[in-house]
């Protein structure tokens, strides 16, 4: 049980990164502000860290890492560039990247209740990443 919660915790921690990393990649393209461009740069590069950090840990368990759903990826960059298009602004950017923390912050900590079993490291892992979230939705929030 406790390798099965595990492995399920790090598949929801990758699709979370990989969602994160694509994300804030897209709406990096719409910010204006320097510093808006920096915080979004150094908040993926800490994504795509843990990101590495978690396709170690499935290969670990011999469980491949998978895409984002070709579904997932493009409702995501619909929904990013069709509200971005309509309000090219740091104001939506930072509107868009706060609605998408809440969103992943909300879908880990079910996650980590939900797969109780899973090992430390792992949890530990899922924590981070909730933190990154919401460091991430605190530091947008003089741009709204």
């Amino acid at each position: 049980m406790i390798e099965q919660d595990t492995v399920k915790l790090l598949r929801e921690c990758d699709a979370g990164v990989r969602m994160g990393v694509s994300s804030i990649g897209e709406a990096r393209d719409y910010a204006h502000s320097g510093r808006l461009r920096r915080l979004l740069d150094d908040c993926r590069a800490e994504h795509e860290k843990l990101g590495r950090e978690i396709e170690g840990l499935l290969r670990q368990y011999h469980d491949e890492d998978k895409e984002l759903s070709p579904m997932a990826r493009g409702m995501s960059w619909v929904r990013t560039n069709v509200r971005l298009a309509f309000g090219e602004s740091d104001s939506a950017v930072a509107g868009l990247m706060t609605d998408g923390c809440n969103m992943g912050v909300k879908s880990l900590a079910r996650y980590l209740n939900q797969y109780q079993a899973a090992d430390e490291e792992s949890k530990a892992i899922a924590r981070r990443l909730i933190g990154l979230e919401e460091r991430l939705a605190k530091d947008v929030r003089s741009f709204l």
